[in-house]
């Protein structure tokens, strides 16, 4: 893949207000960049990229907005006395630990304002590069509530190289989380997206939801791939010259952004089940941290 341009701007807030009806624990969410190095097929934000005036393509993989001056907004928006430490999902439009951040470190930079406020945040990422700020979010994970969610579509290796082309092997994500959670920080693992056809069958989704149970997680929650706009673009030629013998499904299954709610609950139902036998709950609301906790970082 040609090597990413960073396209270095300010911004005027860190924060972004957030409703999805389907998501009540979501209220507020954080992004150091726009784009992303990942290049997975299936990525739910591509269609973001359209509002910079970038096409879904090979602009999201390769043409990455870096935010140089979020770490002092958010510092900013953090000491505001309207601020009621809500809860900050950071990674909703790109991951954190993309390769840019190896450059910026931004997102620890994010982490440290969060640790120093003792404001909750949890972050979702498919990077083991993650582990390198264990101090940072052990050090948060004692003042406030933080949890690192793992993205975690499959095992199967073969599948892993043509839906996620630039990430790391799904087993070093499980590796990097059970460091974490050996230090101490809350970790999960959502087994998204579902992609029908081809990793909704019952041995893939009893493989991750197994290694993540052994590899510490606290929790699995999932959810099946949508095509939103931007996205469908992309997802379909590349299901057309990779999986062909899909394409029917698919046409019935997507004339919108959502797969058919009878096939959504039966797979819900699905990992449901394997979670119950394996011990594992849903992905939970981030807890609030404890009154006594927040006067001792003020």
């Amino acid at each position: 893949m040609p090597k990413a341009t960073f396209e270095e701007i300010e911004c005027k807030s860190a924060l972004n207000r957030v409703s999805v009806p389907a998501m009540p624990h979501l209220r507020w969410s954080l992004n150091p960049y726009r784009g992303c190095q990942h290049a997975c097929v299936y990525c739910f934000a591509r269609g973001n990229h359209e509002f910079l005036g970038y096409d879904t393509g090979r602009d999201f993989d390769q043409r990455i907005v870096v935010k140089t001056n979020v770490v002092e907004v958010l510092r900013r928006e953090l000491r505001r006395p309207r601020w009621r430490r809500e809860h900050v999902t950071i990674g909703t439009a790109c991951d954190p630990y993309q390769q840019a951040e190896l450059k910026y470190g931004l997102t620890r930079g994010c982490l440290q304002a969060f640790r120093d406020h003792a404001s909750p945040c949890s972050l979702i990422t498919k990077s083991p590069n993650v582990v390198r700020d264990l101090p940072v979010l052990r050090e948060l994970s004692s003042v406030a509530e933080c949890t690192v969610l793992f993205s975690v579509a499959t095992l199967r290796e073969e599948v892993w190289r043509h839906i996620e082309p630039e990430t790391a092997l799904p087993i070093k994500r499980l590796e990097a989380m059970a460091q974490l959670v050996e230090a101490g920080v809350r970790c999960g693992v959502m087994l998204a997206p579902i992609i029908p056809g081809l990793t909704d069958d019952e041995e893939n989704l009893e493989s991750v939801v197994r290694a993540a149970r052994d590899h510490g997680a606290d929790f699995v929650g999932d959810n099946v791939l949508y095509l939103k706009p931007g996205t469908k673009e992309w997802f379909m030629p590349f299901l057309r010259e990779t999986y062909p013998h899909l394409l029917p499904q698919y046409e019935r299954f997507y004339r919108g952004s959502y797969a058919p709610r009878s096939y959504s609950e039966e797979v819900s139902s699905a990992v449901a089940s394997l979670r119950e036998r394996m011990g594992l709950t849903p992905r939970e609301r981030p807890r609030r941290p404890e009154v006594g906790q927040l006067q001792m970082a003020m």
